[in-house]
């Protein structure tokens, strides 16, 4: 099993698309800090001289986490993409170890995204407040804790886009399918539905990072008061878990199966 992360962490490091999403979200981060760093303390926007101020700015980080799970899909897809997945699966025909090696070596890769989230956009908060000579409104702790939560949640979102990408196969429906569900059906039902909210995958790994319930979503449910509570940092990581290993033995169970053509 351990031979078989080492393979898959080797194709990570020698192909372009692993940098090339890296780099685009570290673009995005940095897009995104800055202009809620210019915004703080304007139109209603908390300043960076308090906690809400700083952490939206830091919580930027969050769009990392969207191109972690497209990363995780790559990993799989990708196989089935450039006809590579014949020779892999010939080489180790337990095809399940072939999966869960592929999750592993992904949850690696996106632990780094979910780092380098963090570490930009918190980069960019602390040098405004310092520019500001504002005083930190966000203990060492807390920001401990954002650090564990980015990289927690890259980790976990990479290994589902793995397992959606093995159950779908088709790189270009997954990848949609991933942007799909983030920003439009989780905003919809989150914005409808505040119960439901705290529970959707995208959102939970968000509040799993330090945002506010919300306020990582796109359109109507960014932003918008809701009556539910985030969930508490275990219990978001524990069903981000649970959604990975459910994605991951559906595949397993019905497409990891099949026959590649």
């Amino acid at each position: 099993m351990t031979t078989l992360i080492r393979m898959e962490l080797l194709k990570l490091r020698t192909t372009r698309l692993s940098y090339g999403l890296l780099l685009t979200a570290a673009g995005l981060t940095l897009a995104f800090a800055l202009l809620e760093a210019t915004r703080a303390g304007t139109r209603g926007v908390a300043p960076l001289a308090t906690a809400a101020g700083l952490t939206a700015v830091i919580t930027g980080g969050t769009l990392a986490l969207l191109l972690a799970i497209v990363l995780g899909v790559t990993v799989s897809s990708g196989e089935f993409r450039h006809g590579t997945a014949t020779a892999t699966y010939l080489a180790v025909p337990q095809r399940s170890r072939v999966l869960a090696a592929k999750c592993a070596a992904a949850s690696c890769a996106g632990a780094i995204f979910g780092f380098a989230g963090w570490f930009i956009a918190t980069g960019v908060a602390l040098g405004f407040v310092a520019s500001d000579g504002y005083a930190e409104p966000i203990g060492a702790a807390t920001m401990a804790r954002y650090a564990a939560g980015h990289v927690l949640a890259g980790a976990l979102l990479a290994a589902i886009g793995v397992g959606l990408g093995s159950l779908i196969r088709s790189q270009l429906a997954a990848v949609l399918g991933v942007f799909v569900w983030a920003i439009v059906i989780e905003s919809v039902v989150g914005g409808l539905y505040n119960a439901v909210q705290p529970y959707l995958p995208y959102t939970a790994a968000t509040t799993l990072a330090g945002s506010t319930l919300g306020g990582a979503a796109f359109g109507p449910a960014h932003g918008a008061v809701s009556s539910s509570s985030p969930l508490p940092f275990a219990a978001s990581a524990a069903l981000l878990a649970a959604v990975c290993a459910v994605v991951a033995a559906t595949a397993a169970r019905t497409t990891v199966g099949r026959d590649v053509s």
